[in-house]
């Protein structure tokens, strides 16, 4: 299959907010859960830092302390971070979700996955075309 750096990497960033969608999803569930503590996925500066680099395809990332959170990789070596929120309570049974800033991180979510599906699709909407015109 005919790939390019930039659509392998659209289908990690897919493959992250794919499972940023179910943090977000789980955090929803758990609204009022007793001593529930959200949860959030991090990852465009580090994206940000690996599409900066010209010519290498891997980030190098190590953790240099045992207290340092561990960043994973999707397929394509788009880094990210699942970060437990502990840090604030919002209610009363210890649980700190707040559904109005979960339901618009959703929206924001779906919103960025479906422009970079809309820019995976066109990648092969692209491929299709060309290897048709060639016949």
């Amino acid at each position: 299959m005919i790939e390019s750096r930039t659509s392998r990497m659209n289908e990690s960033v897919l493959d992250v907010l794919t499972l940023r969608n179910r943090v977000i999803s789980n955090n929803i569930a758990n609204v009022d859960t007793p001593g529930f503590k959200s949860q959030s996925v991090v990852f465009q500066d580090e994206l940000r830092r690996q599409l900066g680099r010209d010519n290498e395809n891997t980030l190098p990332l190590r953790r240099t302390h045992p207290k340092h959170l561990p960043l994973h990789r999707s397929s394509a070596g788009v880094p990210y971070q699942v970060i437990h929120n502990e840090d604030t309570i919002q209610n009363n049974n210890g649980n700190n979700v707040d559904i109005d800033k979960e339901m618009a991180e959703l929206a924001k979510n779906q919103l960025a996955y479906n422009v970079i599906v809309d820019r995976v699709s066109g990648h092969y909407t692209k491929l299709k075309n060309l290897i048709t015109d060639l016949r």
